[in-house]
């Protein structure tokens, strides 16, 4: 099932059905087989995956889009996933195989990116490929990859046919001697094609506020309030609702200029608009979206919710989260930008509200507009117990990345949880935040960075080569090249990471030190400094 979603991955576009069909399948296959062990581990050979000495996977011969042999010529000899691996990390290892079918000499192999990517739930054994002890690969075994299937038969039209007796063509009189201009007969096919594009609630909309404009009876009004009311849920129901929105937009116009209208009458046409806003109506309308086979279009449903009151952005930000349909899912997400652009007070509010779902929505909403205005409330969130309330505000102050959002970046440059802390850190290296340097080189030179995993380590020394400039290359050196007392290096990781860093500077001074690392014996400092002198010599 693995294989399969991997070469569907390979085929087809991520919102095809055929393509999560297949990943769906293949999460599931991991389900029984977790029910009896926490892991699974994979002997590597040129052709084979193995299990304990028994075949799982067999490939013809040694192709460069069979993963046996994609994974054996790289030096990878064991495959270990651990349980839960398919829920968040087979997509990821989906596109690192994909990209190592297309790989050319000099990019990154697939060691080096499975490296960078550092998965928590996909672990693997590996020798070095170019020392004298490996066993020599056989080339021989390459071929150029072959194209998928790239064509599908399609299905065809049906046919009208023109000749039916009933139907009158144009064409049958362009003989007679008085026959219409082309000109006059592309007009009238104009007027018939705009006659049948014309929405006709709407014009019963039209005539029954201008009736109501007219009328100043009491009775006359409040039957036609309760008509407008009754055609607002056949509206609904039909799906029409950029005719919704129009009914809406005219009611509160009207309740504005109709003459001698009364407070009471006010009200009632506003009522249909206030009851549509309700969190409990508005989710249902939602609910329906998402059991409909079809969905209206992108811009009708915006001008639907220009309409609604504030306090409909709440109802929205929730479904977002509770949306099954993909489409849905899509529109939701444009409205809600819309939403948040052009209402950055209750934007603000909501990033305090005691709904989580909605309050991370409107932080990260927050983020993506960049309002300055949600720096005070975003702050507040850095010291909020829930972690990802926390990490959710850093991302924001980041994308915001006004000099008052970074100044708070930096206090959490320290925080309690790793993910924070590596947020920050990349917050700041985008931002290229200078202020924050003195603290991102103690964290580096401090416990932070030995007792730290890998990902940790490589946010914040990229970090530190962003922001330092040739004044950092001394240090960074020291960690690279230097021995200790007793000729023992610092760790691998470490070293690797200074060498990113060192790529990050960029400098003659940064070169000329990772070029002194260049014949390094440990394979993934030596990948480390080959990738940063790439990057740093460009």
């Amino acid at each position: 099932m693995l294989v399969k979603a991997a070469r569907a991955h390979q085929l087809y576009l991520h919102n095809n059905p055929t393509y999560l069909r297949a990943l769906e399948i293949a999460r599931a296959a991991f389900a029984p087989i977790w029910e009896l062990t926490d892991e699974l581990v994979f002997e590597v050979t040129e052709t084979e995956l193995r299990w304990y000495g028994e075949q799982v996977l067999r490939e013809a011969e040694k192709a460069t889009d069979n993963i046996p042999w994609m994974m054996y010529k790289d030096g990878i000899r064991e495959l270990r996933i651990l349980k839960e691996f398919e829920r968040d990390e087979i997509v990821p290892l989906l596109d690192i195989l994909q990209r190592a079918r297309k790989v050319s000499p000099e990019e990154d192999d697939l060691l080096t990116m499975l490296w960078e990517r550092e998965f928590s739930y996909l672990r693997y054994r590996y020798i070095d490929v170019s020392t004298e002890q490996a066993a020599p690969i056989d080339k021989t075994g390459f071929r150029a990859g072959e194209a998928g299937p790239q064509a599908a038969a399609q299905d065809a039209a049906p046919q009208i046919d023109s000749t039916v007796a009933s139907v009158v063509k144009l064409e049958d009189f362009d003989s007679t001697l008085y026959f219409l201009e082309e000109t006059e007969a592309e007009y009238l096919r104009e007027e018939v094609r705009k006659e049948y594009e014309i929405d006709m609630r709407r014009n019963v909309v039209a005539m029954l506020l201008d009736t109501y404009e007219v009328q100043g009876d009491r009775g006359v009004r409040e039957e036609i309030a309760g008509l407008l009311d009754t055609l607002m849920l056949h509206i609904l129901s039909s799906g029409e609702f950029k005719t919704a929105a129009f009914l809406l937009r005219e009611t509160a116009q009207t309740s504005d200029r109709a003459p001698g209208i009364s407070d009471e009458q006010k009200d009632q046409l506003l009522r249909i608009r206030n009851r549509l806003s309700e969190p409990e109506v508005l989710a249902q309308i939602l609910q329906s979206l998402d059991e409909a086979s079809q969905l209206p279009d992108q811009d009708d449903l915006n001008e639907l919710f220009d309409q609604l009151r504030v306090g409909a952005i709440a109802t929205v930000f929730s479904w977002l989260t509770k949306a099954q349909t993909p489409r849905l899912r899509v529109l939701l997400e444009s409205a809600a930008a819309r939403l948040a652009m052009a209402n950055t007070a209750e934007l603000v509010r909501l990033i305090g509200s005691s709904d989580r779902d909605v309050a991370r929505e409107a932080i990260r909403r927050a983020g993506a507009v960049r309002a300055t205005a949600a720096v005070a409330a975003l702050a507040k969130l850095t010291t909020d117990p829930d972690v990802q309330m926390r990490l959710a505000a850093v991302q924001a102050l980041g994308e915001i990345g006004s000099p008052g959002a970074l100044q708070f970046l930096e206090r959490t440059i320290d925080d309690t949880h790793r993910d924070v802390r590596v947020a920050t850190a990349r917050a700041i290296a985008t931002r290229v935040h200078r202020p924050a340097l003195a603290k991102l080189e103690a964290a580096i030179q401090g416990k932070l960075a030995k007792d730290a995993n890998l990902t940790e380590k490589m946010a914040f020394f990229e970090a530190f080569g962003t922001l330092c400039g040739d004044g950092g290359v001394k240090l960074l050196d020291g960690l690279l090249n230097a021995r200790g007392l007793f000729g023992k290096k610092e760790d691998v990781e470490l070293r690797a990471c200074a060498a990113m860093a060192l790529g990050r500077v960029g400098s003659e001074a940064a070169v000329a030190t990772l070029r002194r690392a260049t014949n390094e014996k440990e394979v993934l400092v030596r990948n480390a400094v080959n990738r940063a002198l790439r990057g740093g010599t460009a």
